[in-house]
């Protein structure tokens, strides 16, 4: 029994759960004691729920992307920041993913890539569109909400490869960065891209051949390229990772012409103008920024991205349709 001390009373003996146990299904698991604690990553993945739970409370948003091929040789992916709108016991509902203020329609039934962001760590999974049934959640203004199949599994990415887990792998599409000297000078070049782009699309190639890419792009005026990865796109611009040996092109300017690389499915490289909003550094030292689409030196150049964006996503979907259809056949 507890005795008496100078400081009082003997606190009670601890009680340690045994190593092992058994749960409600009969599996034999490891007890996470004092001894041997749970590492943050590896808690939060057994508890997926509560941390999605967490993002729809604090209106965190989640990456979704349409994928692009499987873990041998992936294409590049397009990842969507969406904000978590409404989740229950099988459903997730999320805002619909947009680029430069369209919505990007997604049918019902379409395979998707789901990625979850808390600190430095990331988790993915499998998930699939559903048909609407109500709409948005009050408080979610007027977007309408896209139904996903809430995942059976969630996996967490190994910090070497962000963007991997044992059943997909996303490449993030590579984007040429340029500061842009002379806003003036932006128009005739955006014109020189989209008459590019069209007349490849009509002649119907997939890619750059040897020729084109061998020839110089039409440029505005602009200083040094310097090259990113294009991480994610939502509401009307783009997250972009610098390297840091390119960091000092991000605070000589705010302004940049930027190259975003989508083939095969838009044939050549899309040109936009963006306006740095913010950055941060990650755990690579790496720069992270966010920049907003800028069209005010050429308006009308809006509508030719969208359309290229919209034809990027109707692609992919259509190649997911016909795969589908075959493996039916298959079957």
């Amino acid at each position: 029994m507890p005795g008496i001390t100078a400081r009082g009373r003997d606190p009670p003996p601890r009680c340690f759960k045994p190593a092992m146990y058994r749960d409600d299904a009969g599996t034999c698991r490891k007890e996470s004691g004092r001894g041997s604690p749970m590492p943050a990553s590896r808690s939060r993945t057994d508890r997926w729920r509560e941390c999605l739970s967490q993002l729809l409370e604090r209106g965190g948003a989640l990456e979704i992307t349409l994928p692009t091929g499987g873990t041998a040789k992936p294409n590049a992916s397009v990842l969507w920041r969406v904000r978590v709108l409404a989740m229950d016991e099988e459903t997730l509902t999320v805002e619909q993913p947009n680029a430069a203020g369209q919505v990007m329609e997604l049918g019902d039934g379409i395979d998707l890539i789901a990625v979850m962001q808390i600190g430095q760590n990331r988790w993915m999974f499998h998930t699939r569109t559903l048909p609407p049934t109500a709409p948005a959640p009050s408080g979610a203004g007027r977007a309408r909400g896209l139904r996903l199949m809430m995942p059976g599994i969630v996996e967490r990415c190994q910090r070497r490869n962000f963007y991997r887990i044992s059943t997909a792998e996303l490449s993030l599409p590579t984007v040429e960065c340029w500061p842009l000297i002379d806003p003036t000078s932006v128009p005739l070049a955006e014109v020189a891209n989209r008459a590019q782009i069209l007349e490849m699309l009509s002649s119907g190639m997939t890619g750059m051949t040897p020729a084109s890419l061998g020839a110089e792009p039409v440029l505005p005026e602009v200083g040094p390229k310097f090259r990113a990865s294009l991480v994610n796109v939502g509401g009307g611009g783009a997250g972009l990772m610098v390297e840091r040996g390119d960091a000092g092109a991000l605070e000589r300017c705010r302004l940049f012409w930027l190259r975003l690389n989508l083939t095969p499915h838009i044939p050549a490289p899309i040109a936009v103008t963006a306006r740095l909003a913010h950055t941060h550094v990650d755990s690579t030292q790496n720069i992270y920024c966010g920049l907003a689409f800028d069209f005010a030196f050429n308006p009308s150049h809006r509508q030719f991205v969208v359309d290229q964006v919209c034809r990027y996503v109707g692609s992919l979907q259509r190649q997911q349709m016909l795969e589908g259809g075959r493996l039916r056949r298959v079957a």
